[in-house]
Parts: structure tokens; sequence; C-alpha cells
């Protein structure tokens, strides 16, 4: 693993952090080590992430993928989201069942299908969502409010895209418990709100900050969502106590940024070159004053970082794990090995293949 932060182990155990708050979790098992100097490399940028970036989770998909991409294309048609030609194309160029597949390579062919509708929805919503903010934060107000209106108050949908997430609010409530719905429906309300503040960031004159991207980035991920989705999948669902506890939150969060962040490094040339300013390696790039390939290169030593400790959180606290925490966990570990693959593979971000990874 090239230049990545090395992160040691202090004596820790799933016991001695019942009581322990989130920074205490951090505190008491983590000690980090400074990174070591950058380098070049040369090739594509696309060869520079693969041979930089920490992966330790082999590639998986499920048996069930051509079914979800088929069923992906008829539920779009079903409430009117692909009738626009750039919709249809850009659903292509993402491939939604095949991120599903990746990300739940076990999971049944029905639970399967949710998740492939709901990254197509997602996709759709957030390509509407920059289309309209770009012409001002205030824009995006109807479609926040309609989304709100149906994921929190049960008020019937006013639009297609309405009806599509009217249409997935339903079928989780149908497939998951009260609580794990409840928690669908309240990580899908911070999704939502967080495009509009992506949207509010985009319109200012001066990019934000570092922490302020990171922040919206991950509210706009929308991966945690899906977390509820890796609970329905398990015969059991795991304890309130073991589900909320700061060990379990911290992996929770550990997870959707290394999932949200390497697509990033694949997404960078893409979002350079459409205005982007939402996305980790271009932070890197605005704060450092650097080229391209060096805030790549930054972005993935942070994210080595993260799943190292994922990895090693994991470890700790896996032998006092339910059978239901321990598959809520393959989960989210689902969620980084399947954006990885998907990532490298997509023709959303075939571009990172053709920019030389010397600046």
């Amino acid at each position: 693993m090239a230049g990545a932060p090395q992160v040691t182990k202090t004596t820790a155990t799933y016991a001695t952090l019942r009581a322990a708050t989130y920074e205490e979790v951090r505190a008491t098992t983590y000690e980090e080590v400074p990174a070591a100097p950058l380098g070049t490399s040369e090739g594509s940028l696309k060869e520079l992430i693969d041979r930089t970036l920490y992966m330790p989770f082999p590639f998986l998909a499920s048996p069930h993928e051509d079914r979800a991409a088929a069923g992906v294309d008829v539920w779009l048609r079903r409430w009117g989201l692909s009738d626009d030609p750039a919709v249809a194309e850009m659903i292509v160029r993402t491939r939604p069942a095949q991120l599903a597949s990746y990300n739940g390579p076990t999971m049944d062919a029905g639970l399967l299908q949710l998740m492939a509708d709901q990254i197509a929805y997602q996709f759709v919503f957030d390509d509407r969502a920059e289309e309209v903010g770009a012409r001002g934060p205030d824009r995006l107000l109807p479609l926040v409010g309609e989304s709100i209106a149906v994921l929190r108050d049960d008020q019937p949908p006013l639009t297609p895209l309405g009806a599509a997430l009217a249409d997935l609010y339903r079928r989780v409530q149908e497939r998951c418990t009260p609580a794990q719905a409840a928690r669908w429906a309240w990580y899908s309300r911070e999704y939502v709100h967080g495009l509009l503040y992506e949207a509010v960031a985009q319109s200012r004159p001066a990019p934000p900050a570092f922490g302020v991207c990171t922040s919206i980035r991950a509210l706009t991920a929308g991966v945690e969502p899906f977390y509820p989705l890796a609970e329905a999948a398990q015969p059991l669902e795991p304890a309130p106590r073991e589900l909320h506890h700061p060990v379990m939150r911290r992996l929770a969060r550990l997870s959707a940024d290394a999932a949200v962040w390497i697509p990033d490094l694949f997404s960078a040339v893409k979002e350079h070159r459409t205005g982007g300013m939402i996305n980790l390696a271009l932070a890197y790039q605005r704060s450092h004053d650097c080229s391209l390939p060096r805030a790549v290169t930054l972005a993935v030593q942070r994210i080595n970082g993260t799943v190292e400790e994922f990895q090693r959180l994991r470890r700790t606290v896996e032998p006092e794990l339910s059978p239901a925490g321990a598959g809520y966990v393959d989960g989210m570990v689902g969620w980084i090995r399947g954006c990885y693959y998907w990532s490298r593979s997509v023709p959303r971000y075939a571009e990172t293949d053709s920019v030389p990874a010397l600046p």
C-alpha cells in the first residue's frame, strides 16, 4: 500500500468500550502515524488509483444482477423517469444494478431489486437536483419539500419523482421492520437535505472550505439509506444496544465515507470539467493548490487510513457481535468493496483512464 497513513492498534475490547462515547472510541482504539511523503507515478490517473488504493475486500457480484438490471428498466418506465432520453442514457452509463450487485452480492433477488431501484432513483434525483439547483438553490425547495412530505408525513406525491419515492418507501415498509423503515426514511431525508446544501455551496462565488465540503459529501453520498436494507437481509434484527453502540456508529461512518470517497477519486475528472465542488479529491486540490494527480494521491491516503481503521475496529468488536450485527457490518463492507469495483469499470467515469497520472 503506497503512501497510506499507518495505524497501530492499542489494547481495547468491545467489553471495555460498551459505555464509551464516540470520541473515546477513536481515542482509545487508534493511534495515527503521519503518512509517508508523496511521490509521483506514471500511467493514467485510473492506474494511479488502482496502484495506491488499499482494497482488502475481494470482488463479489450477485447472480441476480441481470434480472435486477431488467427490473430497473421496467421500474423507471413505470414511473415515467426514463421518458427523458438524457435519463435513459445516464442509466446506461451508471449501471445501477451493477452497483447493487457488487454492494449486495448475497442479497436475495427481491431485496437486490429494491436496492437497484433505489440506486437508480438516487441517480435520477441527484442529476435533477443538480440541474435545478444550478439555477438557484431556492428552486430546489419544491423538489425537497415533496420528498420530505412523502418520507415524513406520508403525503401523496405530486410528481413522477415523488411517486417513485413513495413506491420505494412502500416497498421498504413491506420488507423491513418498522424500526428499519424509520431509519431508512430518516437517512433518506438527510440525503435530500444534503442536495440542498450542495446547491447552496455551488452557488457561492468562493468554493466551500474543506470541512464544509466533506460534511456536505457525507449527506449527498446517499449511502446510509441503504444500511437498513443490509439489516433486512439478516434473519434477525440487530438489537438496539448493538446497532446504536458508539463502536457500531463509528463503523457506519467509516464505511459510508470510504464508500463515497472512492467514487470521488474516479469522478474527479468529470466533476472538475463540469465545475463540481463537492468531491474529496477536488477539495484537496483547492486546499493544497496542487495538481489533480497529487490531490488524488492525498485523497487516496485519507481513504486508505479510513479503510484500515474500519478493518481494525471491526476485528476488535467482531468476536462479540451477534450474527445479526456481524451481517450488518458485512453490509457496510459491501459498500466499500462494491463502490470501488463499480467505479473503476462504469462508463460514467471512463475519462479517468485517459488522464495522465503525472501533473
